[in-house]
């Protein structure tokens, strides 16, 4: 059990860092007066490049900080935990994923907030665990269904509310789900079916009786002789 709980404490790791910078940025902003809003993505153009890289380090409030919160530290955990060994590559691959495609479909406006990155972690395991046909995976699939399959509707103009970019969502969404496909082949794979698992069993066993009448055998000639 040790090693299980190592390995949950430090899934939880990337995590927990990450959504440290995030408020000790919001608490910089708020304290020294300043507005980082600019460092978002502004669609199709120049000055909007560089949120590409920064759009999901800022936030309009603490109130969009809290509503991120939760669904980014639960999220970044199972992705750490069940996919540790891509587990970056995937992170990043959304987080710059989510920023090319705002910038490309986004309407005028800076975009900012991790919104796009939850949208893609969320999309990335509900694929995945059901692509993989992994049990433990499939599972997760079901429960981030269950507790964010509400997110979808924020993925369109006409549920979300002004001011909200539901094309970052979208974003997020779509670069999450073409991980899934990409990265089939990475990561951890379906175990080995129990029909194949009995198969070797018996065949195992038969070796026993073999061996066991060849002895039995052997004895009663060695009797005889």
């Amino acid at each position: 059990m040790k090693p299980d709980i190592q390995r949950i404490f430090l899934a939880a790791v990337p995590a927990l860092l990450l959504v440290f910078i995030l408020y000790i940025i919001k608490i910089i902003e708020i304290g020294m007066e300043i507005d980082l809003s600019q460092w978002g993505v502004y669609p199709l153009q120049w000055k909007g490049c560089t949120g590409i890289l920064f759009h999901p380090l800022i936030h309009s409030g603490f109130k969009h900080l809290f509503a991120n919160t939760l669904p980014l530290l639960f999220l970044s955990w199972c992705l750490f935990y069940f996919y540790k060994d891509i587990a970056v590559t995937i992170f990043l691959s959304i987080w710059i994923g989510a920023g090319i495609l705002t910038f490309c479909i986004g309407k005028p406006g800076w975009h900012i907030g991790a919104s796009g990155i939850i949208y893609g972690l969320a999309f990335f395991l509900f694929f995945s665990g059901l692509l993989r046909k992994y049990i433990p995976l499939i599972a997760i699939s079901l429960l981030v269904t269950f507790l964010y399959g509400g997110i979808v509707w924020q993925m369109s103009p006409h549920f979300t509310a002004p001011g909200t970019s539901w094309e970052g969502h979208l974003s997020g969404a779509i670069a999450g789900s073409i991980c899934a496909f990409l990265f089939l082949g990475y990561g951890p794979q379906k175990p080995i079916h129990f029909a194949e698992e009995e198969e070797v069993d018996f065949d195992y066993g038969k070796e026993e009786d073999l061996d066991k009448e060849n002895s039995i055998q052997s004895q009663t000639e060695t009797k005889q002789d």
